[in-house]
């Protein structure tokens, strides 16, 4: 009579169907991201609850695969594999945002940006200008330090105080023109604002006659925001008042839309 077993397959499947492995293998590039990008193996053990030849077997892959790195010092980095995958990741993220965007702008009639935080920078990822002539261009792929954009007031103002201090240690807070915050206390004052208040101002900080409205996209599946751009005769105080809640609607859409996409 014929005897039935559990395959090695079976049994590396996670009780959500998916495969273990890679659950893991995923997992741990997450935890080595969140920790800035190098790790030793026992932190990794110690963060994830998984035994140590476990862990050193996932990155042993993950290092002859290039997506992962060994240092001399023997701690583990994310590899030169992964940028491939996040820029193309991020032009597709840019691609699904133009929707949204454009809605923006037929709203307020003004320039929609999209940008995410990469590292310690800002990089817009999507654009739809504005029907105006005057109005912004900002390219796409571009990098700016985020101390200097509403985008990026608006994606610090979810991040503790101590890591935004950290961040702009390593950045440095160069002036872009006479209107930029260049003092950490100055930019945590004007973080606070922008949690009180829902949304974040580029007030002629980064370009003189440029005002931006800015907020972040919530539960992003990487720290995202939608901004809006243009001449400050424009955005003004009275238009930022109808501009606000549009922002935040387009965000809050684009957000549900982005978890379709990762179910």
């Amino acid at each position: 009579m014929p005897t039935s077993s559990a395959s090695p397959t079976d049994s590396a499947r996670s009780a959500g169907g998916g495969v273990q492995s890679l659950e893991r293998a995923f997992d741990l590039l997450e935890r080595m991201a969140d920790a800035g990008g190098e790790v030793g193996l026992s932190e990794l053990s110690a963060s994830s609850g998984l035994p140590l030849p476990t862990i050193h077997r996932l990155m042993r892959t993950l290092v002859v695969c290039g997506y992962v790195r060994q240092q001399p010092n023997r701690r583990y980095a994310l590899g030169p594999r992964l940028i491939r995958l996040g820029e193309s990741a991020s032009r597709l993220l840019g691609t699904w945002a133009r929707p949204y965007l454009a809605r923006l702008v037929e709203e307020t009639g003004e320039t929609a940006n999209m940008a995410l935080l990469d590292g310690d920078e800002i990089v817009y990822v999507a654009q739809v200008p504005s029907k105006h002539s005057m109005r912004m261009f900002t390219e796409v792929g571009r990098r700016v330090l985020p101390h200097s954009t509403g985008v990026g007031k608006a994606l610090l103002a979810g991040f503790p105080d101590a890591e935004v201090r950290a961040l702009l240690a390593r950045t440095g807070m160069p002036a872009a023109t006479d209107r930029t915050i260049t003092t950490p206390e100055g930019f945590l004052a004007a973080l606070a604002e922008v949690r009180r208040a829902g949304y974040a101002v580029d007030d002629n900080e980064q370009e003189i006659g440029v005002r931006c409205l800015a907020v972040s996209v919530p539960d992003s599946p990487t720290a995202a925001a939608v901004s809006i751009s243009g001449p400050a005769g424009r955005v003004t105080d009275e238009a930022t008042e109808k501009i606000v809640p549009v922002l935040r609607q387009v965000a809050s859409d684009l957000s549900t839309a982005l978890a379709t996409q990762n179910p």
